[in-house]
């Protein structure tokens, strides 16, 4: 028989550096979880992504076990590692803060590819390229579909 699953936490952590205080802390507490044993299992499992923001899903069940999925970094904090700025723009439709090619979005979407809900690589370029507009990065050159 199948476990019952009492809840679902999502959190955004430093890969390889989760600890007890918020926001895992209290996130966790609530839902009765041993909150020591989650950010051992967590840091392991992120050594290598250490110091990079790492979005995980975490499925607690009815006698407080859980697990965890590690999704990949957010497309936003991946543009912006691209575009070699520390946040976005306050006025994202007034003033632009970077640029980046259509290959650095091509890279990004295709390490995205896996969490985005789109089939084709164009279309999660599409997805990648709005998230830059929307945090005021310029997106240079000619999209590769467009001929």
């Amino acid at each position: 028989m199948a476990k019952e699953i009492s809840g679902f936490v999502k959190l955004q952590v430093k890969g390889g550096q989760a600890n007890p205080a918020p926001p895992v802390g209290p996130a966790l507490g609530s839902k009765g979880v041993n909150i020591m044993e989650f950010c051992k299992q967590f840091n392991a499992r992120t050594q290598d992504k250490m110091g990079k923001v790492v979005p995980v899903l975490i499925t607690v069940y009815s006698d407080k076990s859980f697990e965890f999925v590690i999704k990949t970094a957010p497309a936003a904090v991946q543009i912006m590692e691209a575009a070699k700025i520390q946040k976005g723009s306050k006025e994202s439709n007034r003033a632009k803060v970077g640029k980046v090619s259509w290959s650095s979005i091509e890279e990004i979407a295709k390490d995205k590819m896996p969490d985005l809900n789109c089939f084709t690589l164009e279309s999660a370029m599409k997805m990648v390229a709005g998230t830059a507009r929307s945090i005021g990065i310029t997106v240079e050159g000619k999209a590769p579909w467009e001929n």
